[in-house]
Order: C-alpha cells, then structure tokens, then sequence
C-alpha cells in the first residue's frame, strides 16, 4: 500500500487532467471537438503502447536485478534502454505523421469530424519522444522501489497542462486562438516540462537509474533480453490499442452521438480502471524483487493483498458509477441524446470492473516474473477472439450500439478467467533474469520448502 499510493496519487493526477481536458472540450468546443478526441486516443494509444511495452521491460529486469543486487546489469538496463527508448519514440512519431489520415479514415472517422481529429493528432505526436522518457524514468525509478519521485515530476507536469489548456484554447493572454489544437501544443510543454528537470535531478541525486551524460554503456545481449520482454508487452498493449481502434470504428457506424457518448463514457472507465492499473505496477514491481531474490512466499501474499486493495476500491467505483451514471456523463456534456447512449454503456460495462481489476493483478505478477507473452496471449483471445467478435455480431443482431457494450464486459471476464487460471498453474514462478540472489542462505532454503 505505501508503495501503490504515491503511482495511485500521480494517475489519479493524470486523470484529473484528463476530466478537465474532456470538459474544456466538451462543454466549450462542442460534441464535434469531443468526437476528434474519441477517435484519435485509440490511435495515440498504439503508439504509445510499443514503447509502453519497453518500458515496463525495463522496469521487470530493473526490479530482478535490484533484488538479486546485481548492481552492474542494473547498469546496463538503464543505459541500453534509454538507448532504445530514444531510437524508438523518434521512429514512432515519424511513422504517425505520415499514417495519421490514412489511419482515421479506415476507422470511418466521420466526415465533420476527420479534419480536426488529423490536425489535432499530427501535433499531439510532437509531444511522444518526450512522453516516452517520462515513462521510462517513471519505470526505472518505479523498479528501485521509488515511487515517490515520479509523482513529483508527474504533478508539475499535469499543472502546466492544466494551466496552459485554455490559455491555448481559447487565445487568453494575447496568444492565438488555437482551439483543439491548444490542448496538443499543451501536453506538449507539459511533457517537456518534467523531461527535463527529472533529468537533471536524478544526476543530481546520483540515482541509480540516472541516464549516463556520456559514455552510455550499451550492451546488446542486455538489449536483447529487454527486446525479449518488451516486444510481448508492446503487443500486448497495441493488441489492446487496437482492438479499441476497431471498437470505435463499430461505435462510429452508429453515428457522432455514439462517438461522443463512448468518448465521454471511457473517460469514467478512466477513473475506475486507476486503482487497477495502479495497483497492477506495484503488483509487478515488488513480485518483480521477490522472485529476483527468491522469496516466493511474499508474492503470493502480494497477490492477495493486490486483490483485496484493488478488488474493494474498484468495487466501490462500479457502484457509484451505476447508480449515477447521468450525473458522470453530464461533466463532459449536456447533449441529451450523447447523455442517454453513455447512460447505457455504464450500466452494462460498469458492474464488471471488478472483473478487471483481479484480472490486473494476476497480469502484475505474470509480467513480474517476465512472462509478458503469456499476458500477450490473454489480451489476444481476450480481445480478438472475444470483443471484436462479439461486438460486431452483437451490436448487428441487436441493430444497436449496445451490442458493442455487451461485448466489452464479455471480455472482462473472460480476461480475468484466464489470468487467474495462469497464475495459479503456478508457471510464472522462473524468473526471466536468472541470477543467483544474495541472499542468506537459510532464508532461501525456508521460502523454497514453503513453495
């Protein structure tokens, strides 16, 4: 808990922000506003995914090795991934400047809507390699067992984004009028605004995870094992991303009112989720240490704590999110017809949160063991096997976008089935970074028997 509660103070931040920059859009710049964004996240969540994925490599092998206490190849994590993460954050923005159109049109963004959503996400992509060193520094920092720090940083970038917001949107203080675009020129600075004094920071802290000024060590068979854990957990979460990406575009065939609905809906998801993903990265980190230093008994006792933090908050969101749902929904907009769609959304999906919160943590301590293909593989069958599927043949027999509603929370167990029957198969228990923990070995030989 005292671990989980600084990264569930920054995402509840994060998601803060995120309220106020679905008001300012929606209640100021119109459903049309509301839509572009609806249909260009999914698409910012692909990219962000792959080197989402990267980073939580990072964070699994950094975790490993500080709780076996092999300092050096902590080194090398750090320096090899900041190589990588670099590399990889510059491709992406390039790749998304050119693909962006072609993209949203095969979503079948709406034809009002596809102007503003291509200008608005060309110039949020501006801002990916600098969103990219804040989560790796949030991950490295975050596998040390410092959660503290990245919430600093994290907040005075949600402040300057908040701050700048409708300066940029609406021209205050003599700066042009930039509308939706000024939210993207604003998380651009925000981003910039952590990057650097972060930076600067751990040098001065002499982190351990701090970035080399020179002489970066990059050592490709550390490189390679990062690739191996990272490249399942990119997929997984682009599988996601995409699978999102397809569900807005059966949402879309419904019309702007469905679109603006579901923007406005998962922006509640956002709140309910938090604990969830939040306690999910604690979950991994401190598996992640244990099973480097061979204490196995504690895991198991993280597993269930996980649960009953996560599980309860999350219960406790699904009720409120049920029982007032209109009240949510009428934050982000007053249109009636947007009001009523996201109305039945809620009450479908809302009552299966819990569902993905057990589902989180079992994936926690799967992907601290490092086994992010097995997690991949649940989001695979999940998502395409399940969702889509069921989202296309249901919302078609139904002739409503309520079948795609249904399909979601169909596959929020589903998912969590199958986390839960992987974990207590027991198969997570070898560790992706095999090192031999300096541990007593008297302590050793008692976690051993007890597994």
């Amino acid at each position: 808990m005292a671990f989980s509660l600084p990264m569930l103070a920054g995402g509840a931040l994060q998601t803060a922000y995120s309220f106020i920059n679905a008001i300012w859009v929606g209640q100021f710049l119109g459903k049309s506003a509301l839509a572009a964004v609806t249909v260009s996240f999914p698409v910012f969540f692909v990219l962000t995914a792959i080197g989402a994925g990267m980073t939580m490599a990072t964070s699994i092998l950094i975790a490993q090795h500080y709780g076996a206490r092999r300092h050096d190849e902590l080194r090398k994590v750090v320096d090899s991934s900041n190589v990588m993460i670099g590399g990889l954050s510059l491709a992406l923005f390039g790749f998304g400047e050119v693909l962006t159109p072609h993209i949203l049109r095969a979503m079948g963004t709406p034809p009002e809507v596809l102007p503003l959503a291509i200008s608005y996400m060309r110039i949020f992509l501006v801002s990916l390699p600098f969103g990219f060193q804040l989560f790796l520094f949030r991950s490295m920092l975050q596998g040390i067992g410092d959660s503290k720090t990245p919430l600093y940083f994290q907040a005075l970038s949600v402040v300057v984004n908040t701050v700048l917001d409708p300066v940029l949107m609406f021209g205050w203080l003599g700066l042009p009028k930039l509308g939706l675009n000024g939210t993207a020129w604003a998380t651009l600075a925000a981003h910039a605004s952590a990057v650097l004094p972060l930076w600067y920071y751990l040098h001065r802290a002499r982190s351990p995870v701090a970035p080399a000024w020179r002489n970066t060590r990059f050592d490709w068979s550390t490189a390679a094992i990062t690739f191996r854990i990272g490249l399942p957990a990119s997929v997984q979460q682009s599988l996601v991303s995409i699978g999102m990406v397809f569900v807005t575009g059966i949402v879309n065939g419904f019309g702007e009112n469905a679109t603006a609905a579901f923007g406005a809906a998962i922006r509640v998801d956002q709140l309910a989720f938090l604990p969830a993903m939040t306690f999910s990265l604690a979950v991994s980190t401190l598996a992640g240490q244990n099973i480097g230093a061979g204490l196995y008994r504690r895991v198991k006792e993280v597993f269930w704590w996980g649960n009953a933090f996560s599980g309860g908050i999350t219960l406790a969101c699904s009720a409120l999110v049920v029982a007032f749902p209109d009240m949510l929904l009428r934050i982000f907009t007053n249109d009636a017809q947007v009001i009523e769609t996201g109305v039945h959304y809620l009450r479908i999906v809302g009552p299966c949160y819990v569902f993905f919160a057990v589902m989180f943590v079992a994936n926690g301590i799967i992907n601290g063991a490092g086994h992010t293909l097995v997690t991949t593989v649940i989001s695979l069958i999940s998502l395409w096997i399940v969702r889509v599927p069921i989202a296309v043949w249901l919302s078609g027999r139904m002739h409503s976008v309520d079948g795609v509603w249904y399909a979601m929370a169909i596959s929020f167990f589903v998912s969590m089935a199958c986390s839960l029957g992987y974990y207590i198969s027991g198969a997570w228990r070898t560790a992706i970074a095999r090192t031999r923990p300096d541990v007593p070995e008297a302590l050793l030989a008692d976690e051993f028997s007890e597994v």
